[in-house]
């Protein structure tokens, strides 16, 4: 390939809100030694991305402006660098990264990618990573087993859908809190659905089993960490995915572990055979990714955001 090769890319030439998003034209990225370069069909879309776009620099990101957001994609392998072996050009694959996503082709360690089943669409493949991923590694640090009630904030979104159903799994009854207009969603997935708002703690105590609530997943922070707080008995068993400044000081956990493609090749299996469920509540074209992350940022909404690149 041409050193002069050039892509386009969703991307900031300076940190903001959603309107610093444009379509750039980039120099393509070429795959190195370890590495291949994917053609992307289609990118989540989610908050982390909102905070790469208003300043924050995830740690180990270096190098300069602009900057493309996306750390979770799906395409075609189209390069395959020396000493790869494994994935061949051509190859179908969904994958994830620190950055660089929103983008026509991107390139990652072949070991950040897996095979897309046959049956996972671009949209869902391409947004599966960061739920699935994010949603076990904090059932597993929660230690949710038999016997369990765990309480999820937020569980109508992706992360909140994929840590009911992997708590569900393993035998833990589920309650989540989500809009009234999500319950049935929540109900479907095997969830007890209780509303946000005052007398919050109240409302689940009595959906618990013997009134107790063994452990919190909160996805919402503020109220929500609060009402964890006051229901769990063991601050350990509370792990937050936005209250990162307060966890040390009251005890309790964020996630920890790396993703792997392991992890994901599994969850995207269930997804083709059909154990797992996994919405996409809209998809957007890659010159529509400042109005992606206008919604994202509202807070609102179940299931995921996806950017359809090519």
């Amino acid at each position: 390939m041409s050193a002069e090769e050039v892509m386009r890319a969703a991307a900031f030439a300076s940190p903001g809100g959603p309107d610093v998003l444009q379509v750039m034209e980039l120099p393509a990225p070429q795959a190195g030694p370890g590495q291949v370069r994917v053609r992307v069909r289609a990118a989540g879309v989610q908050p982390y991305d909102a905070a790469v776009r208003g300043g924050w620099v995830p740690a180990g990101v270096t190098g300069e402006l602009p900057r493309i957001p996306g750390n979770e994609f799906a395409g075609v392998v189209d390069q395959v660098g020396e000493g790869v072996t494994g994935v061949s050009e051509g190859a179908e694959v969904l994958g994830f990264s620190l950055l660089n996503s929103y983008a026509e082709y991107i390139v990652v360690a072949a070991s950040q990618v897996t095979s897309k089943p046959d049956g996972v669409p671009w949209e869902v493949a391409g947004a599966l990573t960061a739920a699935v991923q994010t949603a076990e590694l904090a059932v597993d640090g929660l230690a949710v087993g038999p016997d369990d009630t765990l309480l999820i904030h937020g569980a109508a979104g992706a992360v909140g859908t994929a840590a009911v159903q992997i708590a569900l799994s393993r035998g833990a009854t589920v309650i989540g809190t989500a809009r009234e207009a999500n319950h049935a969603y929540l109900r479907e997935l095997g969830a007890i659905p209780v509303t946000y708002g005052a007398g919050l703690a109240d409302r689940v105590r009595a959906l618990a089993p013997g009134g107790v609530v063994d452990a919190a997943l909160d996805g919402a922070g503020g109220e929500a960490l609060d009402v964890s707080l006051e229901l769990v008995e063991r601050r350990p068993r509370i792990l937050t995915l936005v209250e990162h400044a307060k966890a040390d000081g009251l005890g309790i956990k964020v996630t920890q572990g790396e993703r792997t493609a392991e992890r994901l090749g599994r969850y995207a299996a269930r997804y083709a055979d059909g154990t797992l469920k996994f919405l996409i509540r809209r998809t957007y074209r890659l010159d529509e990714a400042a109005d992606a992350h206008r919604e994202i940022e509202t807070g609102h909404g179940r299931g995921k955001i996806a950017l359809l690149v090519g």
